[in-house]
């Protein structure tokens, strides 16, 4: 009996101290979402650092990168390559702007929020000058994350 309790002791210690499992969440690349045309799916999602984001095309058209200006200090901008998918390490505690190139200036924007904040670059990324129809659909964005 003591060899089973021991057992059961051990087990919910380890379910204890045991590291959470990273998510993957998903974002989709779209020609036409809820928002308008060309668009992220969703546009603003909030993930914990060691979380892995993913953006998914659903036309060979469109492609995922960071924008170098909206980033936490210590990240490198990156890229994705045009109808493939994209997967954002999410490492630093902050904001990550992301945009589609081929239509950044149709507003394809999203943006990740990594950890609870505040994000050390939030006042930054809301600096950065985007181009007027990004700008319209990264306000909201930006008002949501803290």
């Amino acid at each position: 009996m003591k060899s089973i309790a021991l057992i059961t002791a051990l087990s919910s210690l380890v379910a204890i101290v045991a590291p959470a499992q990273a998510k993957e969440v998903i974002i989709h690349m779209k020609d036409q979402g809820a928002a308008g045309a060309m668009v992220f799916e969703p546009a603003f999602v909030k993930v914990k650092p060691g979380d892995t984001v993913k953006f998914v095309p659903t036309s060979l058209t469109h492609n995922a990168e960071t924008i170098p200006t909206m980033l936490p200090a210590t990240v490198v901008s990156t890229k994705g390559a045009i109808g493939k998918e994209f997967i954002l390490k999410a490492s630093v505690p902050g904001v990550y702007g992301i945009k589609c190139q081929p239509h950044y200036s149709m507003g394809m924007v999203a943006l990740v929020q990594v950890g609870d904040g505040p994000s050390t670059n939030l006042a930054a990324a809301r600096a950065v000058k985007l181009a007027p129809f990004a700008a319209r659909r990264m306000a909201p964005l930006l008002a949501q994350a803290k």
